[in-house]
């Protein structure tokens, strides 16, 4: 791996598992000092023990203001600066039924973590970023900021509000060199999988013209050459890595 994120600080959200984890690793890979975010302290610990490079776990909630207030300031007394952003912590629905039926509390939920959280950590880090002369955001959409899921009104609105809140900051902060973009993957292979019936899996499998499912790493991947300085000119753009699906 070469070292294009050396110097770099890069906070990423939602870093215990799954597409986090592979971005910490992977930023870590190339160099990044590495501010490892997420509610779930035990997991994180875990996650970070087993990565290699400079990286320091921070229990935070990112629907909570204060909690991102803290793990921010903790970042920036380490390191004196926030360079990227990885805002990829998110939740999906807490239950499969129509809009009308959905209670209200699994709405706010969803909400909450997935638009008022990413909300929320650019708001805290921007300022941050403005003072240093730039940096660079990745948001985590979903091909379904594209397209919708029957039973799913919740997840699939807070990941089209992902989108526009993405193009929204891009334009806002053009002239500060700071970089704003949206990966959106599809069914991704992580451990939401983990236990799913065989059935469910061959489903999923089924809906992508390449019959695959998505790797975290190959997000990763994408997240790293988008927060990077290999694409000065990115800025308000989203990047669908499905297999295909969407094009089918």
């Amino acid at each position: 791996m070469t070292g294009r994120f050396a110097g770099k600080v890069a906070v990423i959200t939602g870093a215990a598992a799954g597409i986090g984890k592979a971005c910490m690793i992977r930023l870590a890979s190339e160099g990044a000092q590495i501010a490892a975010l997420d509610r779930d302290v035990a997991k994180l610990t875990a996650a970070v023990a087993e990565a290699k490079g400079d990286i320091v776990a921070i229990a935070c909630d990112v629907s909570e203001p204060d909690s991102i207030d803290a793990a921010v300031a903790e970042v920036i007394a380490r390191w004196g600066a926030i360079h990227v952003l990885v805002n990829n912590a998110g939740i999906g629905n807490p239950a499969r039924l129509r809009l009308h039926e959905q209670p209200i509390e699994n709405w706010d939920k969803v909400i909450s973590v997935n638009v008022r959280g990413m909300f929320l950590m650019q708001r805290a880090i921007i300022p941050h970023m403005l003072r240093q002369g730039g940096g660079s955001i990745v948001n985590m959409a979903s091909i379904g900021s594209y397209r919708a899921t029957a039973m799913s009104s919740p997840y699939i609105t807070s990941k089209g509000a992902a989108l526009m809140m993405t193009r929204a900051a891009a334009v806002d902060y053009a002239k500060d060199n700071i970089r704003v973009n949206a990966v959106c993957p599809g069914t991704t292979n992580t451990d939401i999988l983990a236990g799913k019936p065989q059935e469910m899996i061959d489903m999923l499998v089924s809906r992508s013209p390449q019959g695959e499912l998505v790797e975290p790493e190959e997000v990763a991947a994408l997240v790293a050459f988008l927060a990077s300085d290999e694409a000065p000119h990115i800025t308000g753009g989203s990047y669908l890595i499905d297999a295909g699906r969407s094009a089918s």
